[in-house]
């Protein structure tokens, strides 16, 4: 540093006196000098002698458009998931491939779904507990906390796959107002493999239900419920019904598809290789323009829900019921039946009761069956201006006064058992 500066003491006195002396130049001279250093580049050939000799660079990678398949989508989870909580087989095997959990909830609600895959969605701790102990096989289980699988049979939930997720996401899935946090995808329960209640199957009675294309979900929930507080032997769907297996029609049962056989999407011509011999089959009629003592039953009968425009009106039937082959009996192929008050006696041993559905009432081929049994058209008077009962509620008041005249007549049955023999 000092022997620079010394070299430059001449140039920066000479510079000092010039620009006393007024000299332009020797203020611009000052200037440069005050400037900080800068830094001489060499030229571009000099510099590539001395640099190392470059690599050879890799290509570029091919561009990768902005959504692919190999992409994971954001929200779909890519975490390892436990073997079996994404699939739906019973031995491992992976079902339909559903990479969100919320999607396995969501098809298992689907009737396709639900016949192709034969699973059911129940939700609740007291649907899912009786399902458990009637024998049916749990798959998958979603919970929100572990005190909901405490509340359930730990032998019969062994074999299940237990998923823990949140709550929001549960409410997010149920159709409940208040959900209870517990989801569980069950295999379909098949009713000859199935242990009911013993306090059920004690009190049943040789008392059946045919429901004729009952299509709201609601009302099949709640038939089927009273059925089983009936003491019914079983209860037979044709295939115009609603699926008994739907959310709706599981939480309208209340347990009862767990209590009571159900046998659905049976056509008429089985119907009655599905019931007991020597039964006889009464129809289920509150029209209130049919009153008690006709001998004919006009088309549309028994609407349970509406009433005809008119008490005489007919009603053309539903595709689905109709019958194949109509009987010849009468222009319209309608058979006779005899009617009478549902309170009046008709209850024999075994008997079935048809309920109709609520748009086109009883079909054709449910009064056929009833008339090759000797069967009886059972009416429920209501107050002339009002509209037919439900069917649900007609189905509550004809089982319970069969109930009633069944077991009265057991009850009388037995008394003359106890009678002494004279002599």
């Amino acid at each position: 540093w000092r022997p620079a500066m010394a070299a430059l003491g001449p140039v920066w006195r000479a510079l000092l006196r010039a620009r006393a002396a007024g000299d332009p130049a020797g203020r611009r001279g000052v200037r440069a000098l005050r400037r900080s250093p800068v830094r001489v580049l060499q030229p571009q050939s000099a510099r590539s002698a001395r640099r190392a000799p470059e690599q050879p660079q890799p290509p570029p990678p091919p561009l990768r458009p902005l959504w692919s398949a190999a992409r994971p989508r954001r929200g779909c989870g890519t975490r390892k998931r436990r073997p079996g909580t994404a699939g739906w087989g019973e031995r491992g095997e992976r079902g339909p491939a559903v990479s969100r959990r919320g999607s396995m909830v969501t098809i298992a609600k689907s009737k396709k779904f639900r016949d192709n895959h034969r699973k059911v969605l129940l939700e609740g701790h007291r649907l899912i507990k009786d399902a458990l102990e009637a024998g049916a096989v749990p798959q998958t289980l979603f919970f929100s906390t572990v005190g909901h699988l405490k509340l359930l049979p730990e032998a019969e939930i062994k074999g299940a796959s237990l998923v823990k997720v949140k709550f929001e996401d549960i409410k997010t899935w149920s159709d409940l107002v208040t959900p209870q946090g517990l989801l569980g995808i069950f295999s379909k329960p098949d009713p000859a493999k199935m242990s009911y209640p013993a306090a059920q199957l004690t009190n049943s009675l040789p008392l059946l239900l045919i429901c004729d294309n009952i299509r709201d979900p609601g009302n099949l929930g709640t038939i089927l419920r009273s059925a089983a507080g009936a003491g019914c032997e079983k209860v037979l769907l044709t295939k115009g019904c609603v699926d008994p297996w739907e959310p709706k029609v599981l939480r309208a049962g209340m347990g009862a598809h767990f209590r009571v056989p159900i046998i659905a999407n049976l056509d008429w011509e089985s119907i009655p290789t599905n019931l007991p011999d020597g039964i006889q089959v009464c129809v289920a009629d509150n029209d209130p323009g049919a009153p008690a003592g006709t001998t004919s039953v006009p088309r549309g009968a028994g609407r349970a829900d509406s009433a005809p425009d008119s008490p005489k009106a007919p009603v053309k039937p539903s595709p689905e019921a109709a019958p194949e082959h109509e009987d010849e009996e009468g222009a319209a192929g309608i058979p006779e039946l005899a009617a009478q008050h549902y309170y009046e006696d008709w209850a024999q041993i075994p008997v079935a009761v048809v309920i109709g559905g609520e748009t086109h009432g009883l079909s054709p081929a449910a009064l056929q069956l009833a008339a090759s049994t000797g069967g009886k058209r059972l009416v429920i008077p209501v107050v002339p201006g009002v509209d037919s009962l439900n069917s649900a509620i007609a189905a509550g008041i004809v089982l319970f006064e069969g109930k009633r005249q069944l077991l009265w007549r057991h009850k009388q049955e037995d008394g003359r058992e106890k009678l002494p023999v004279p002599g």
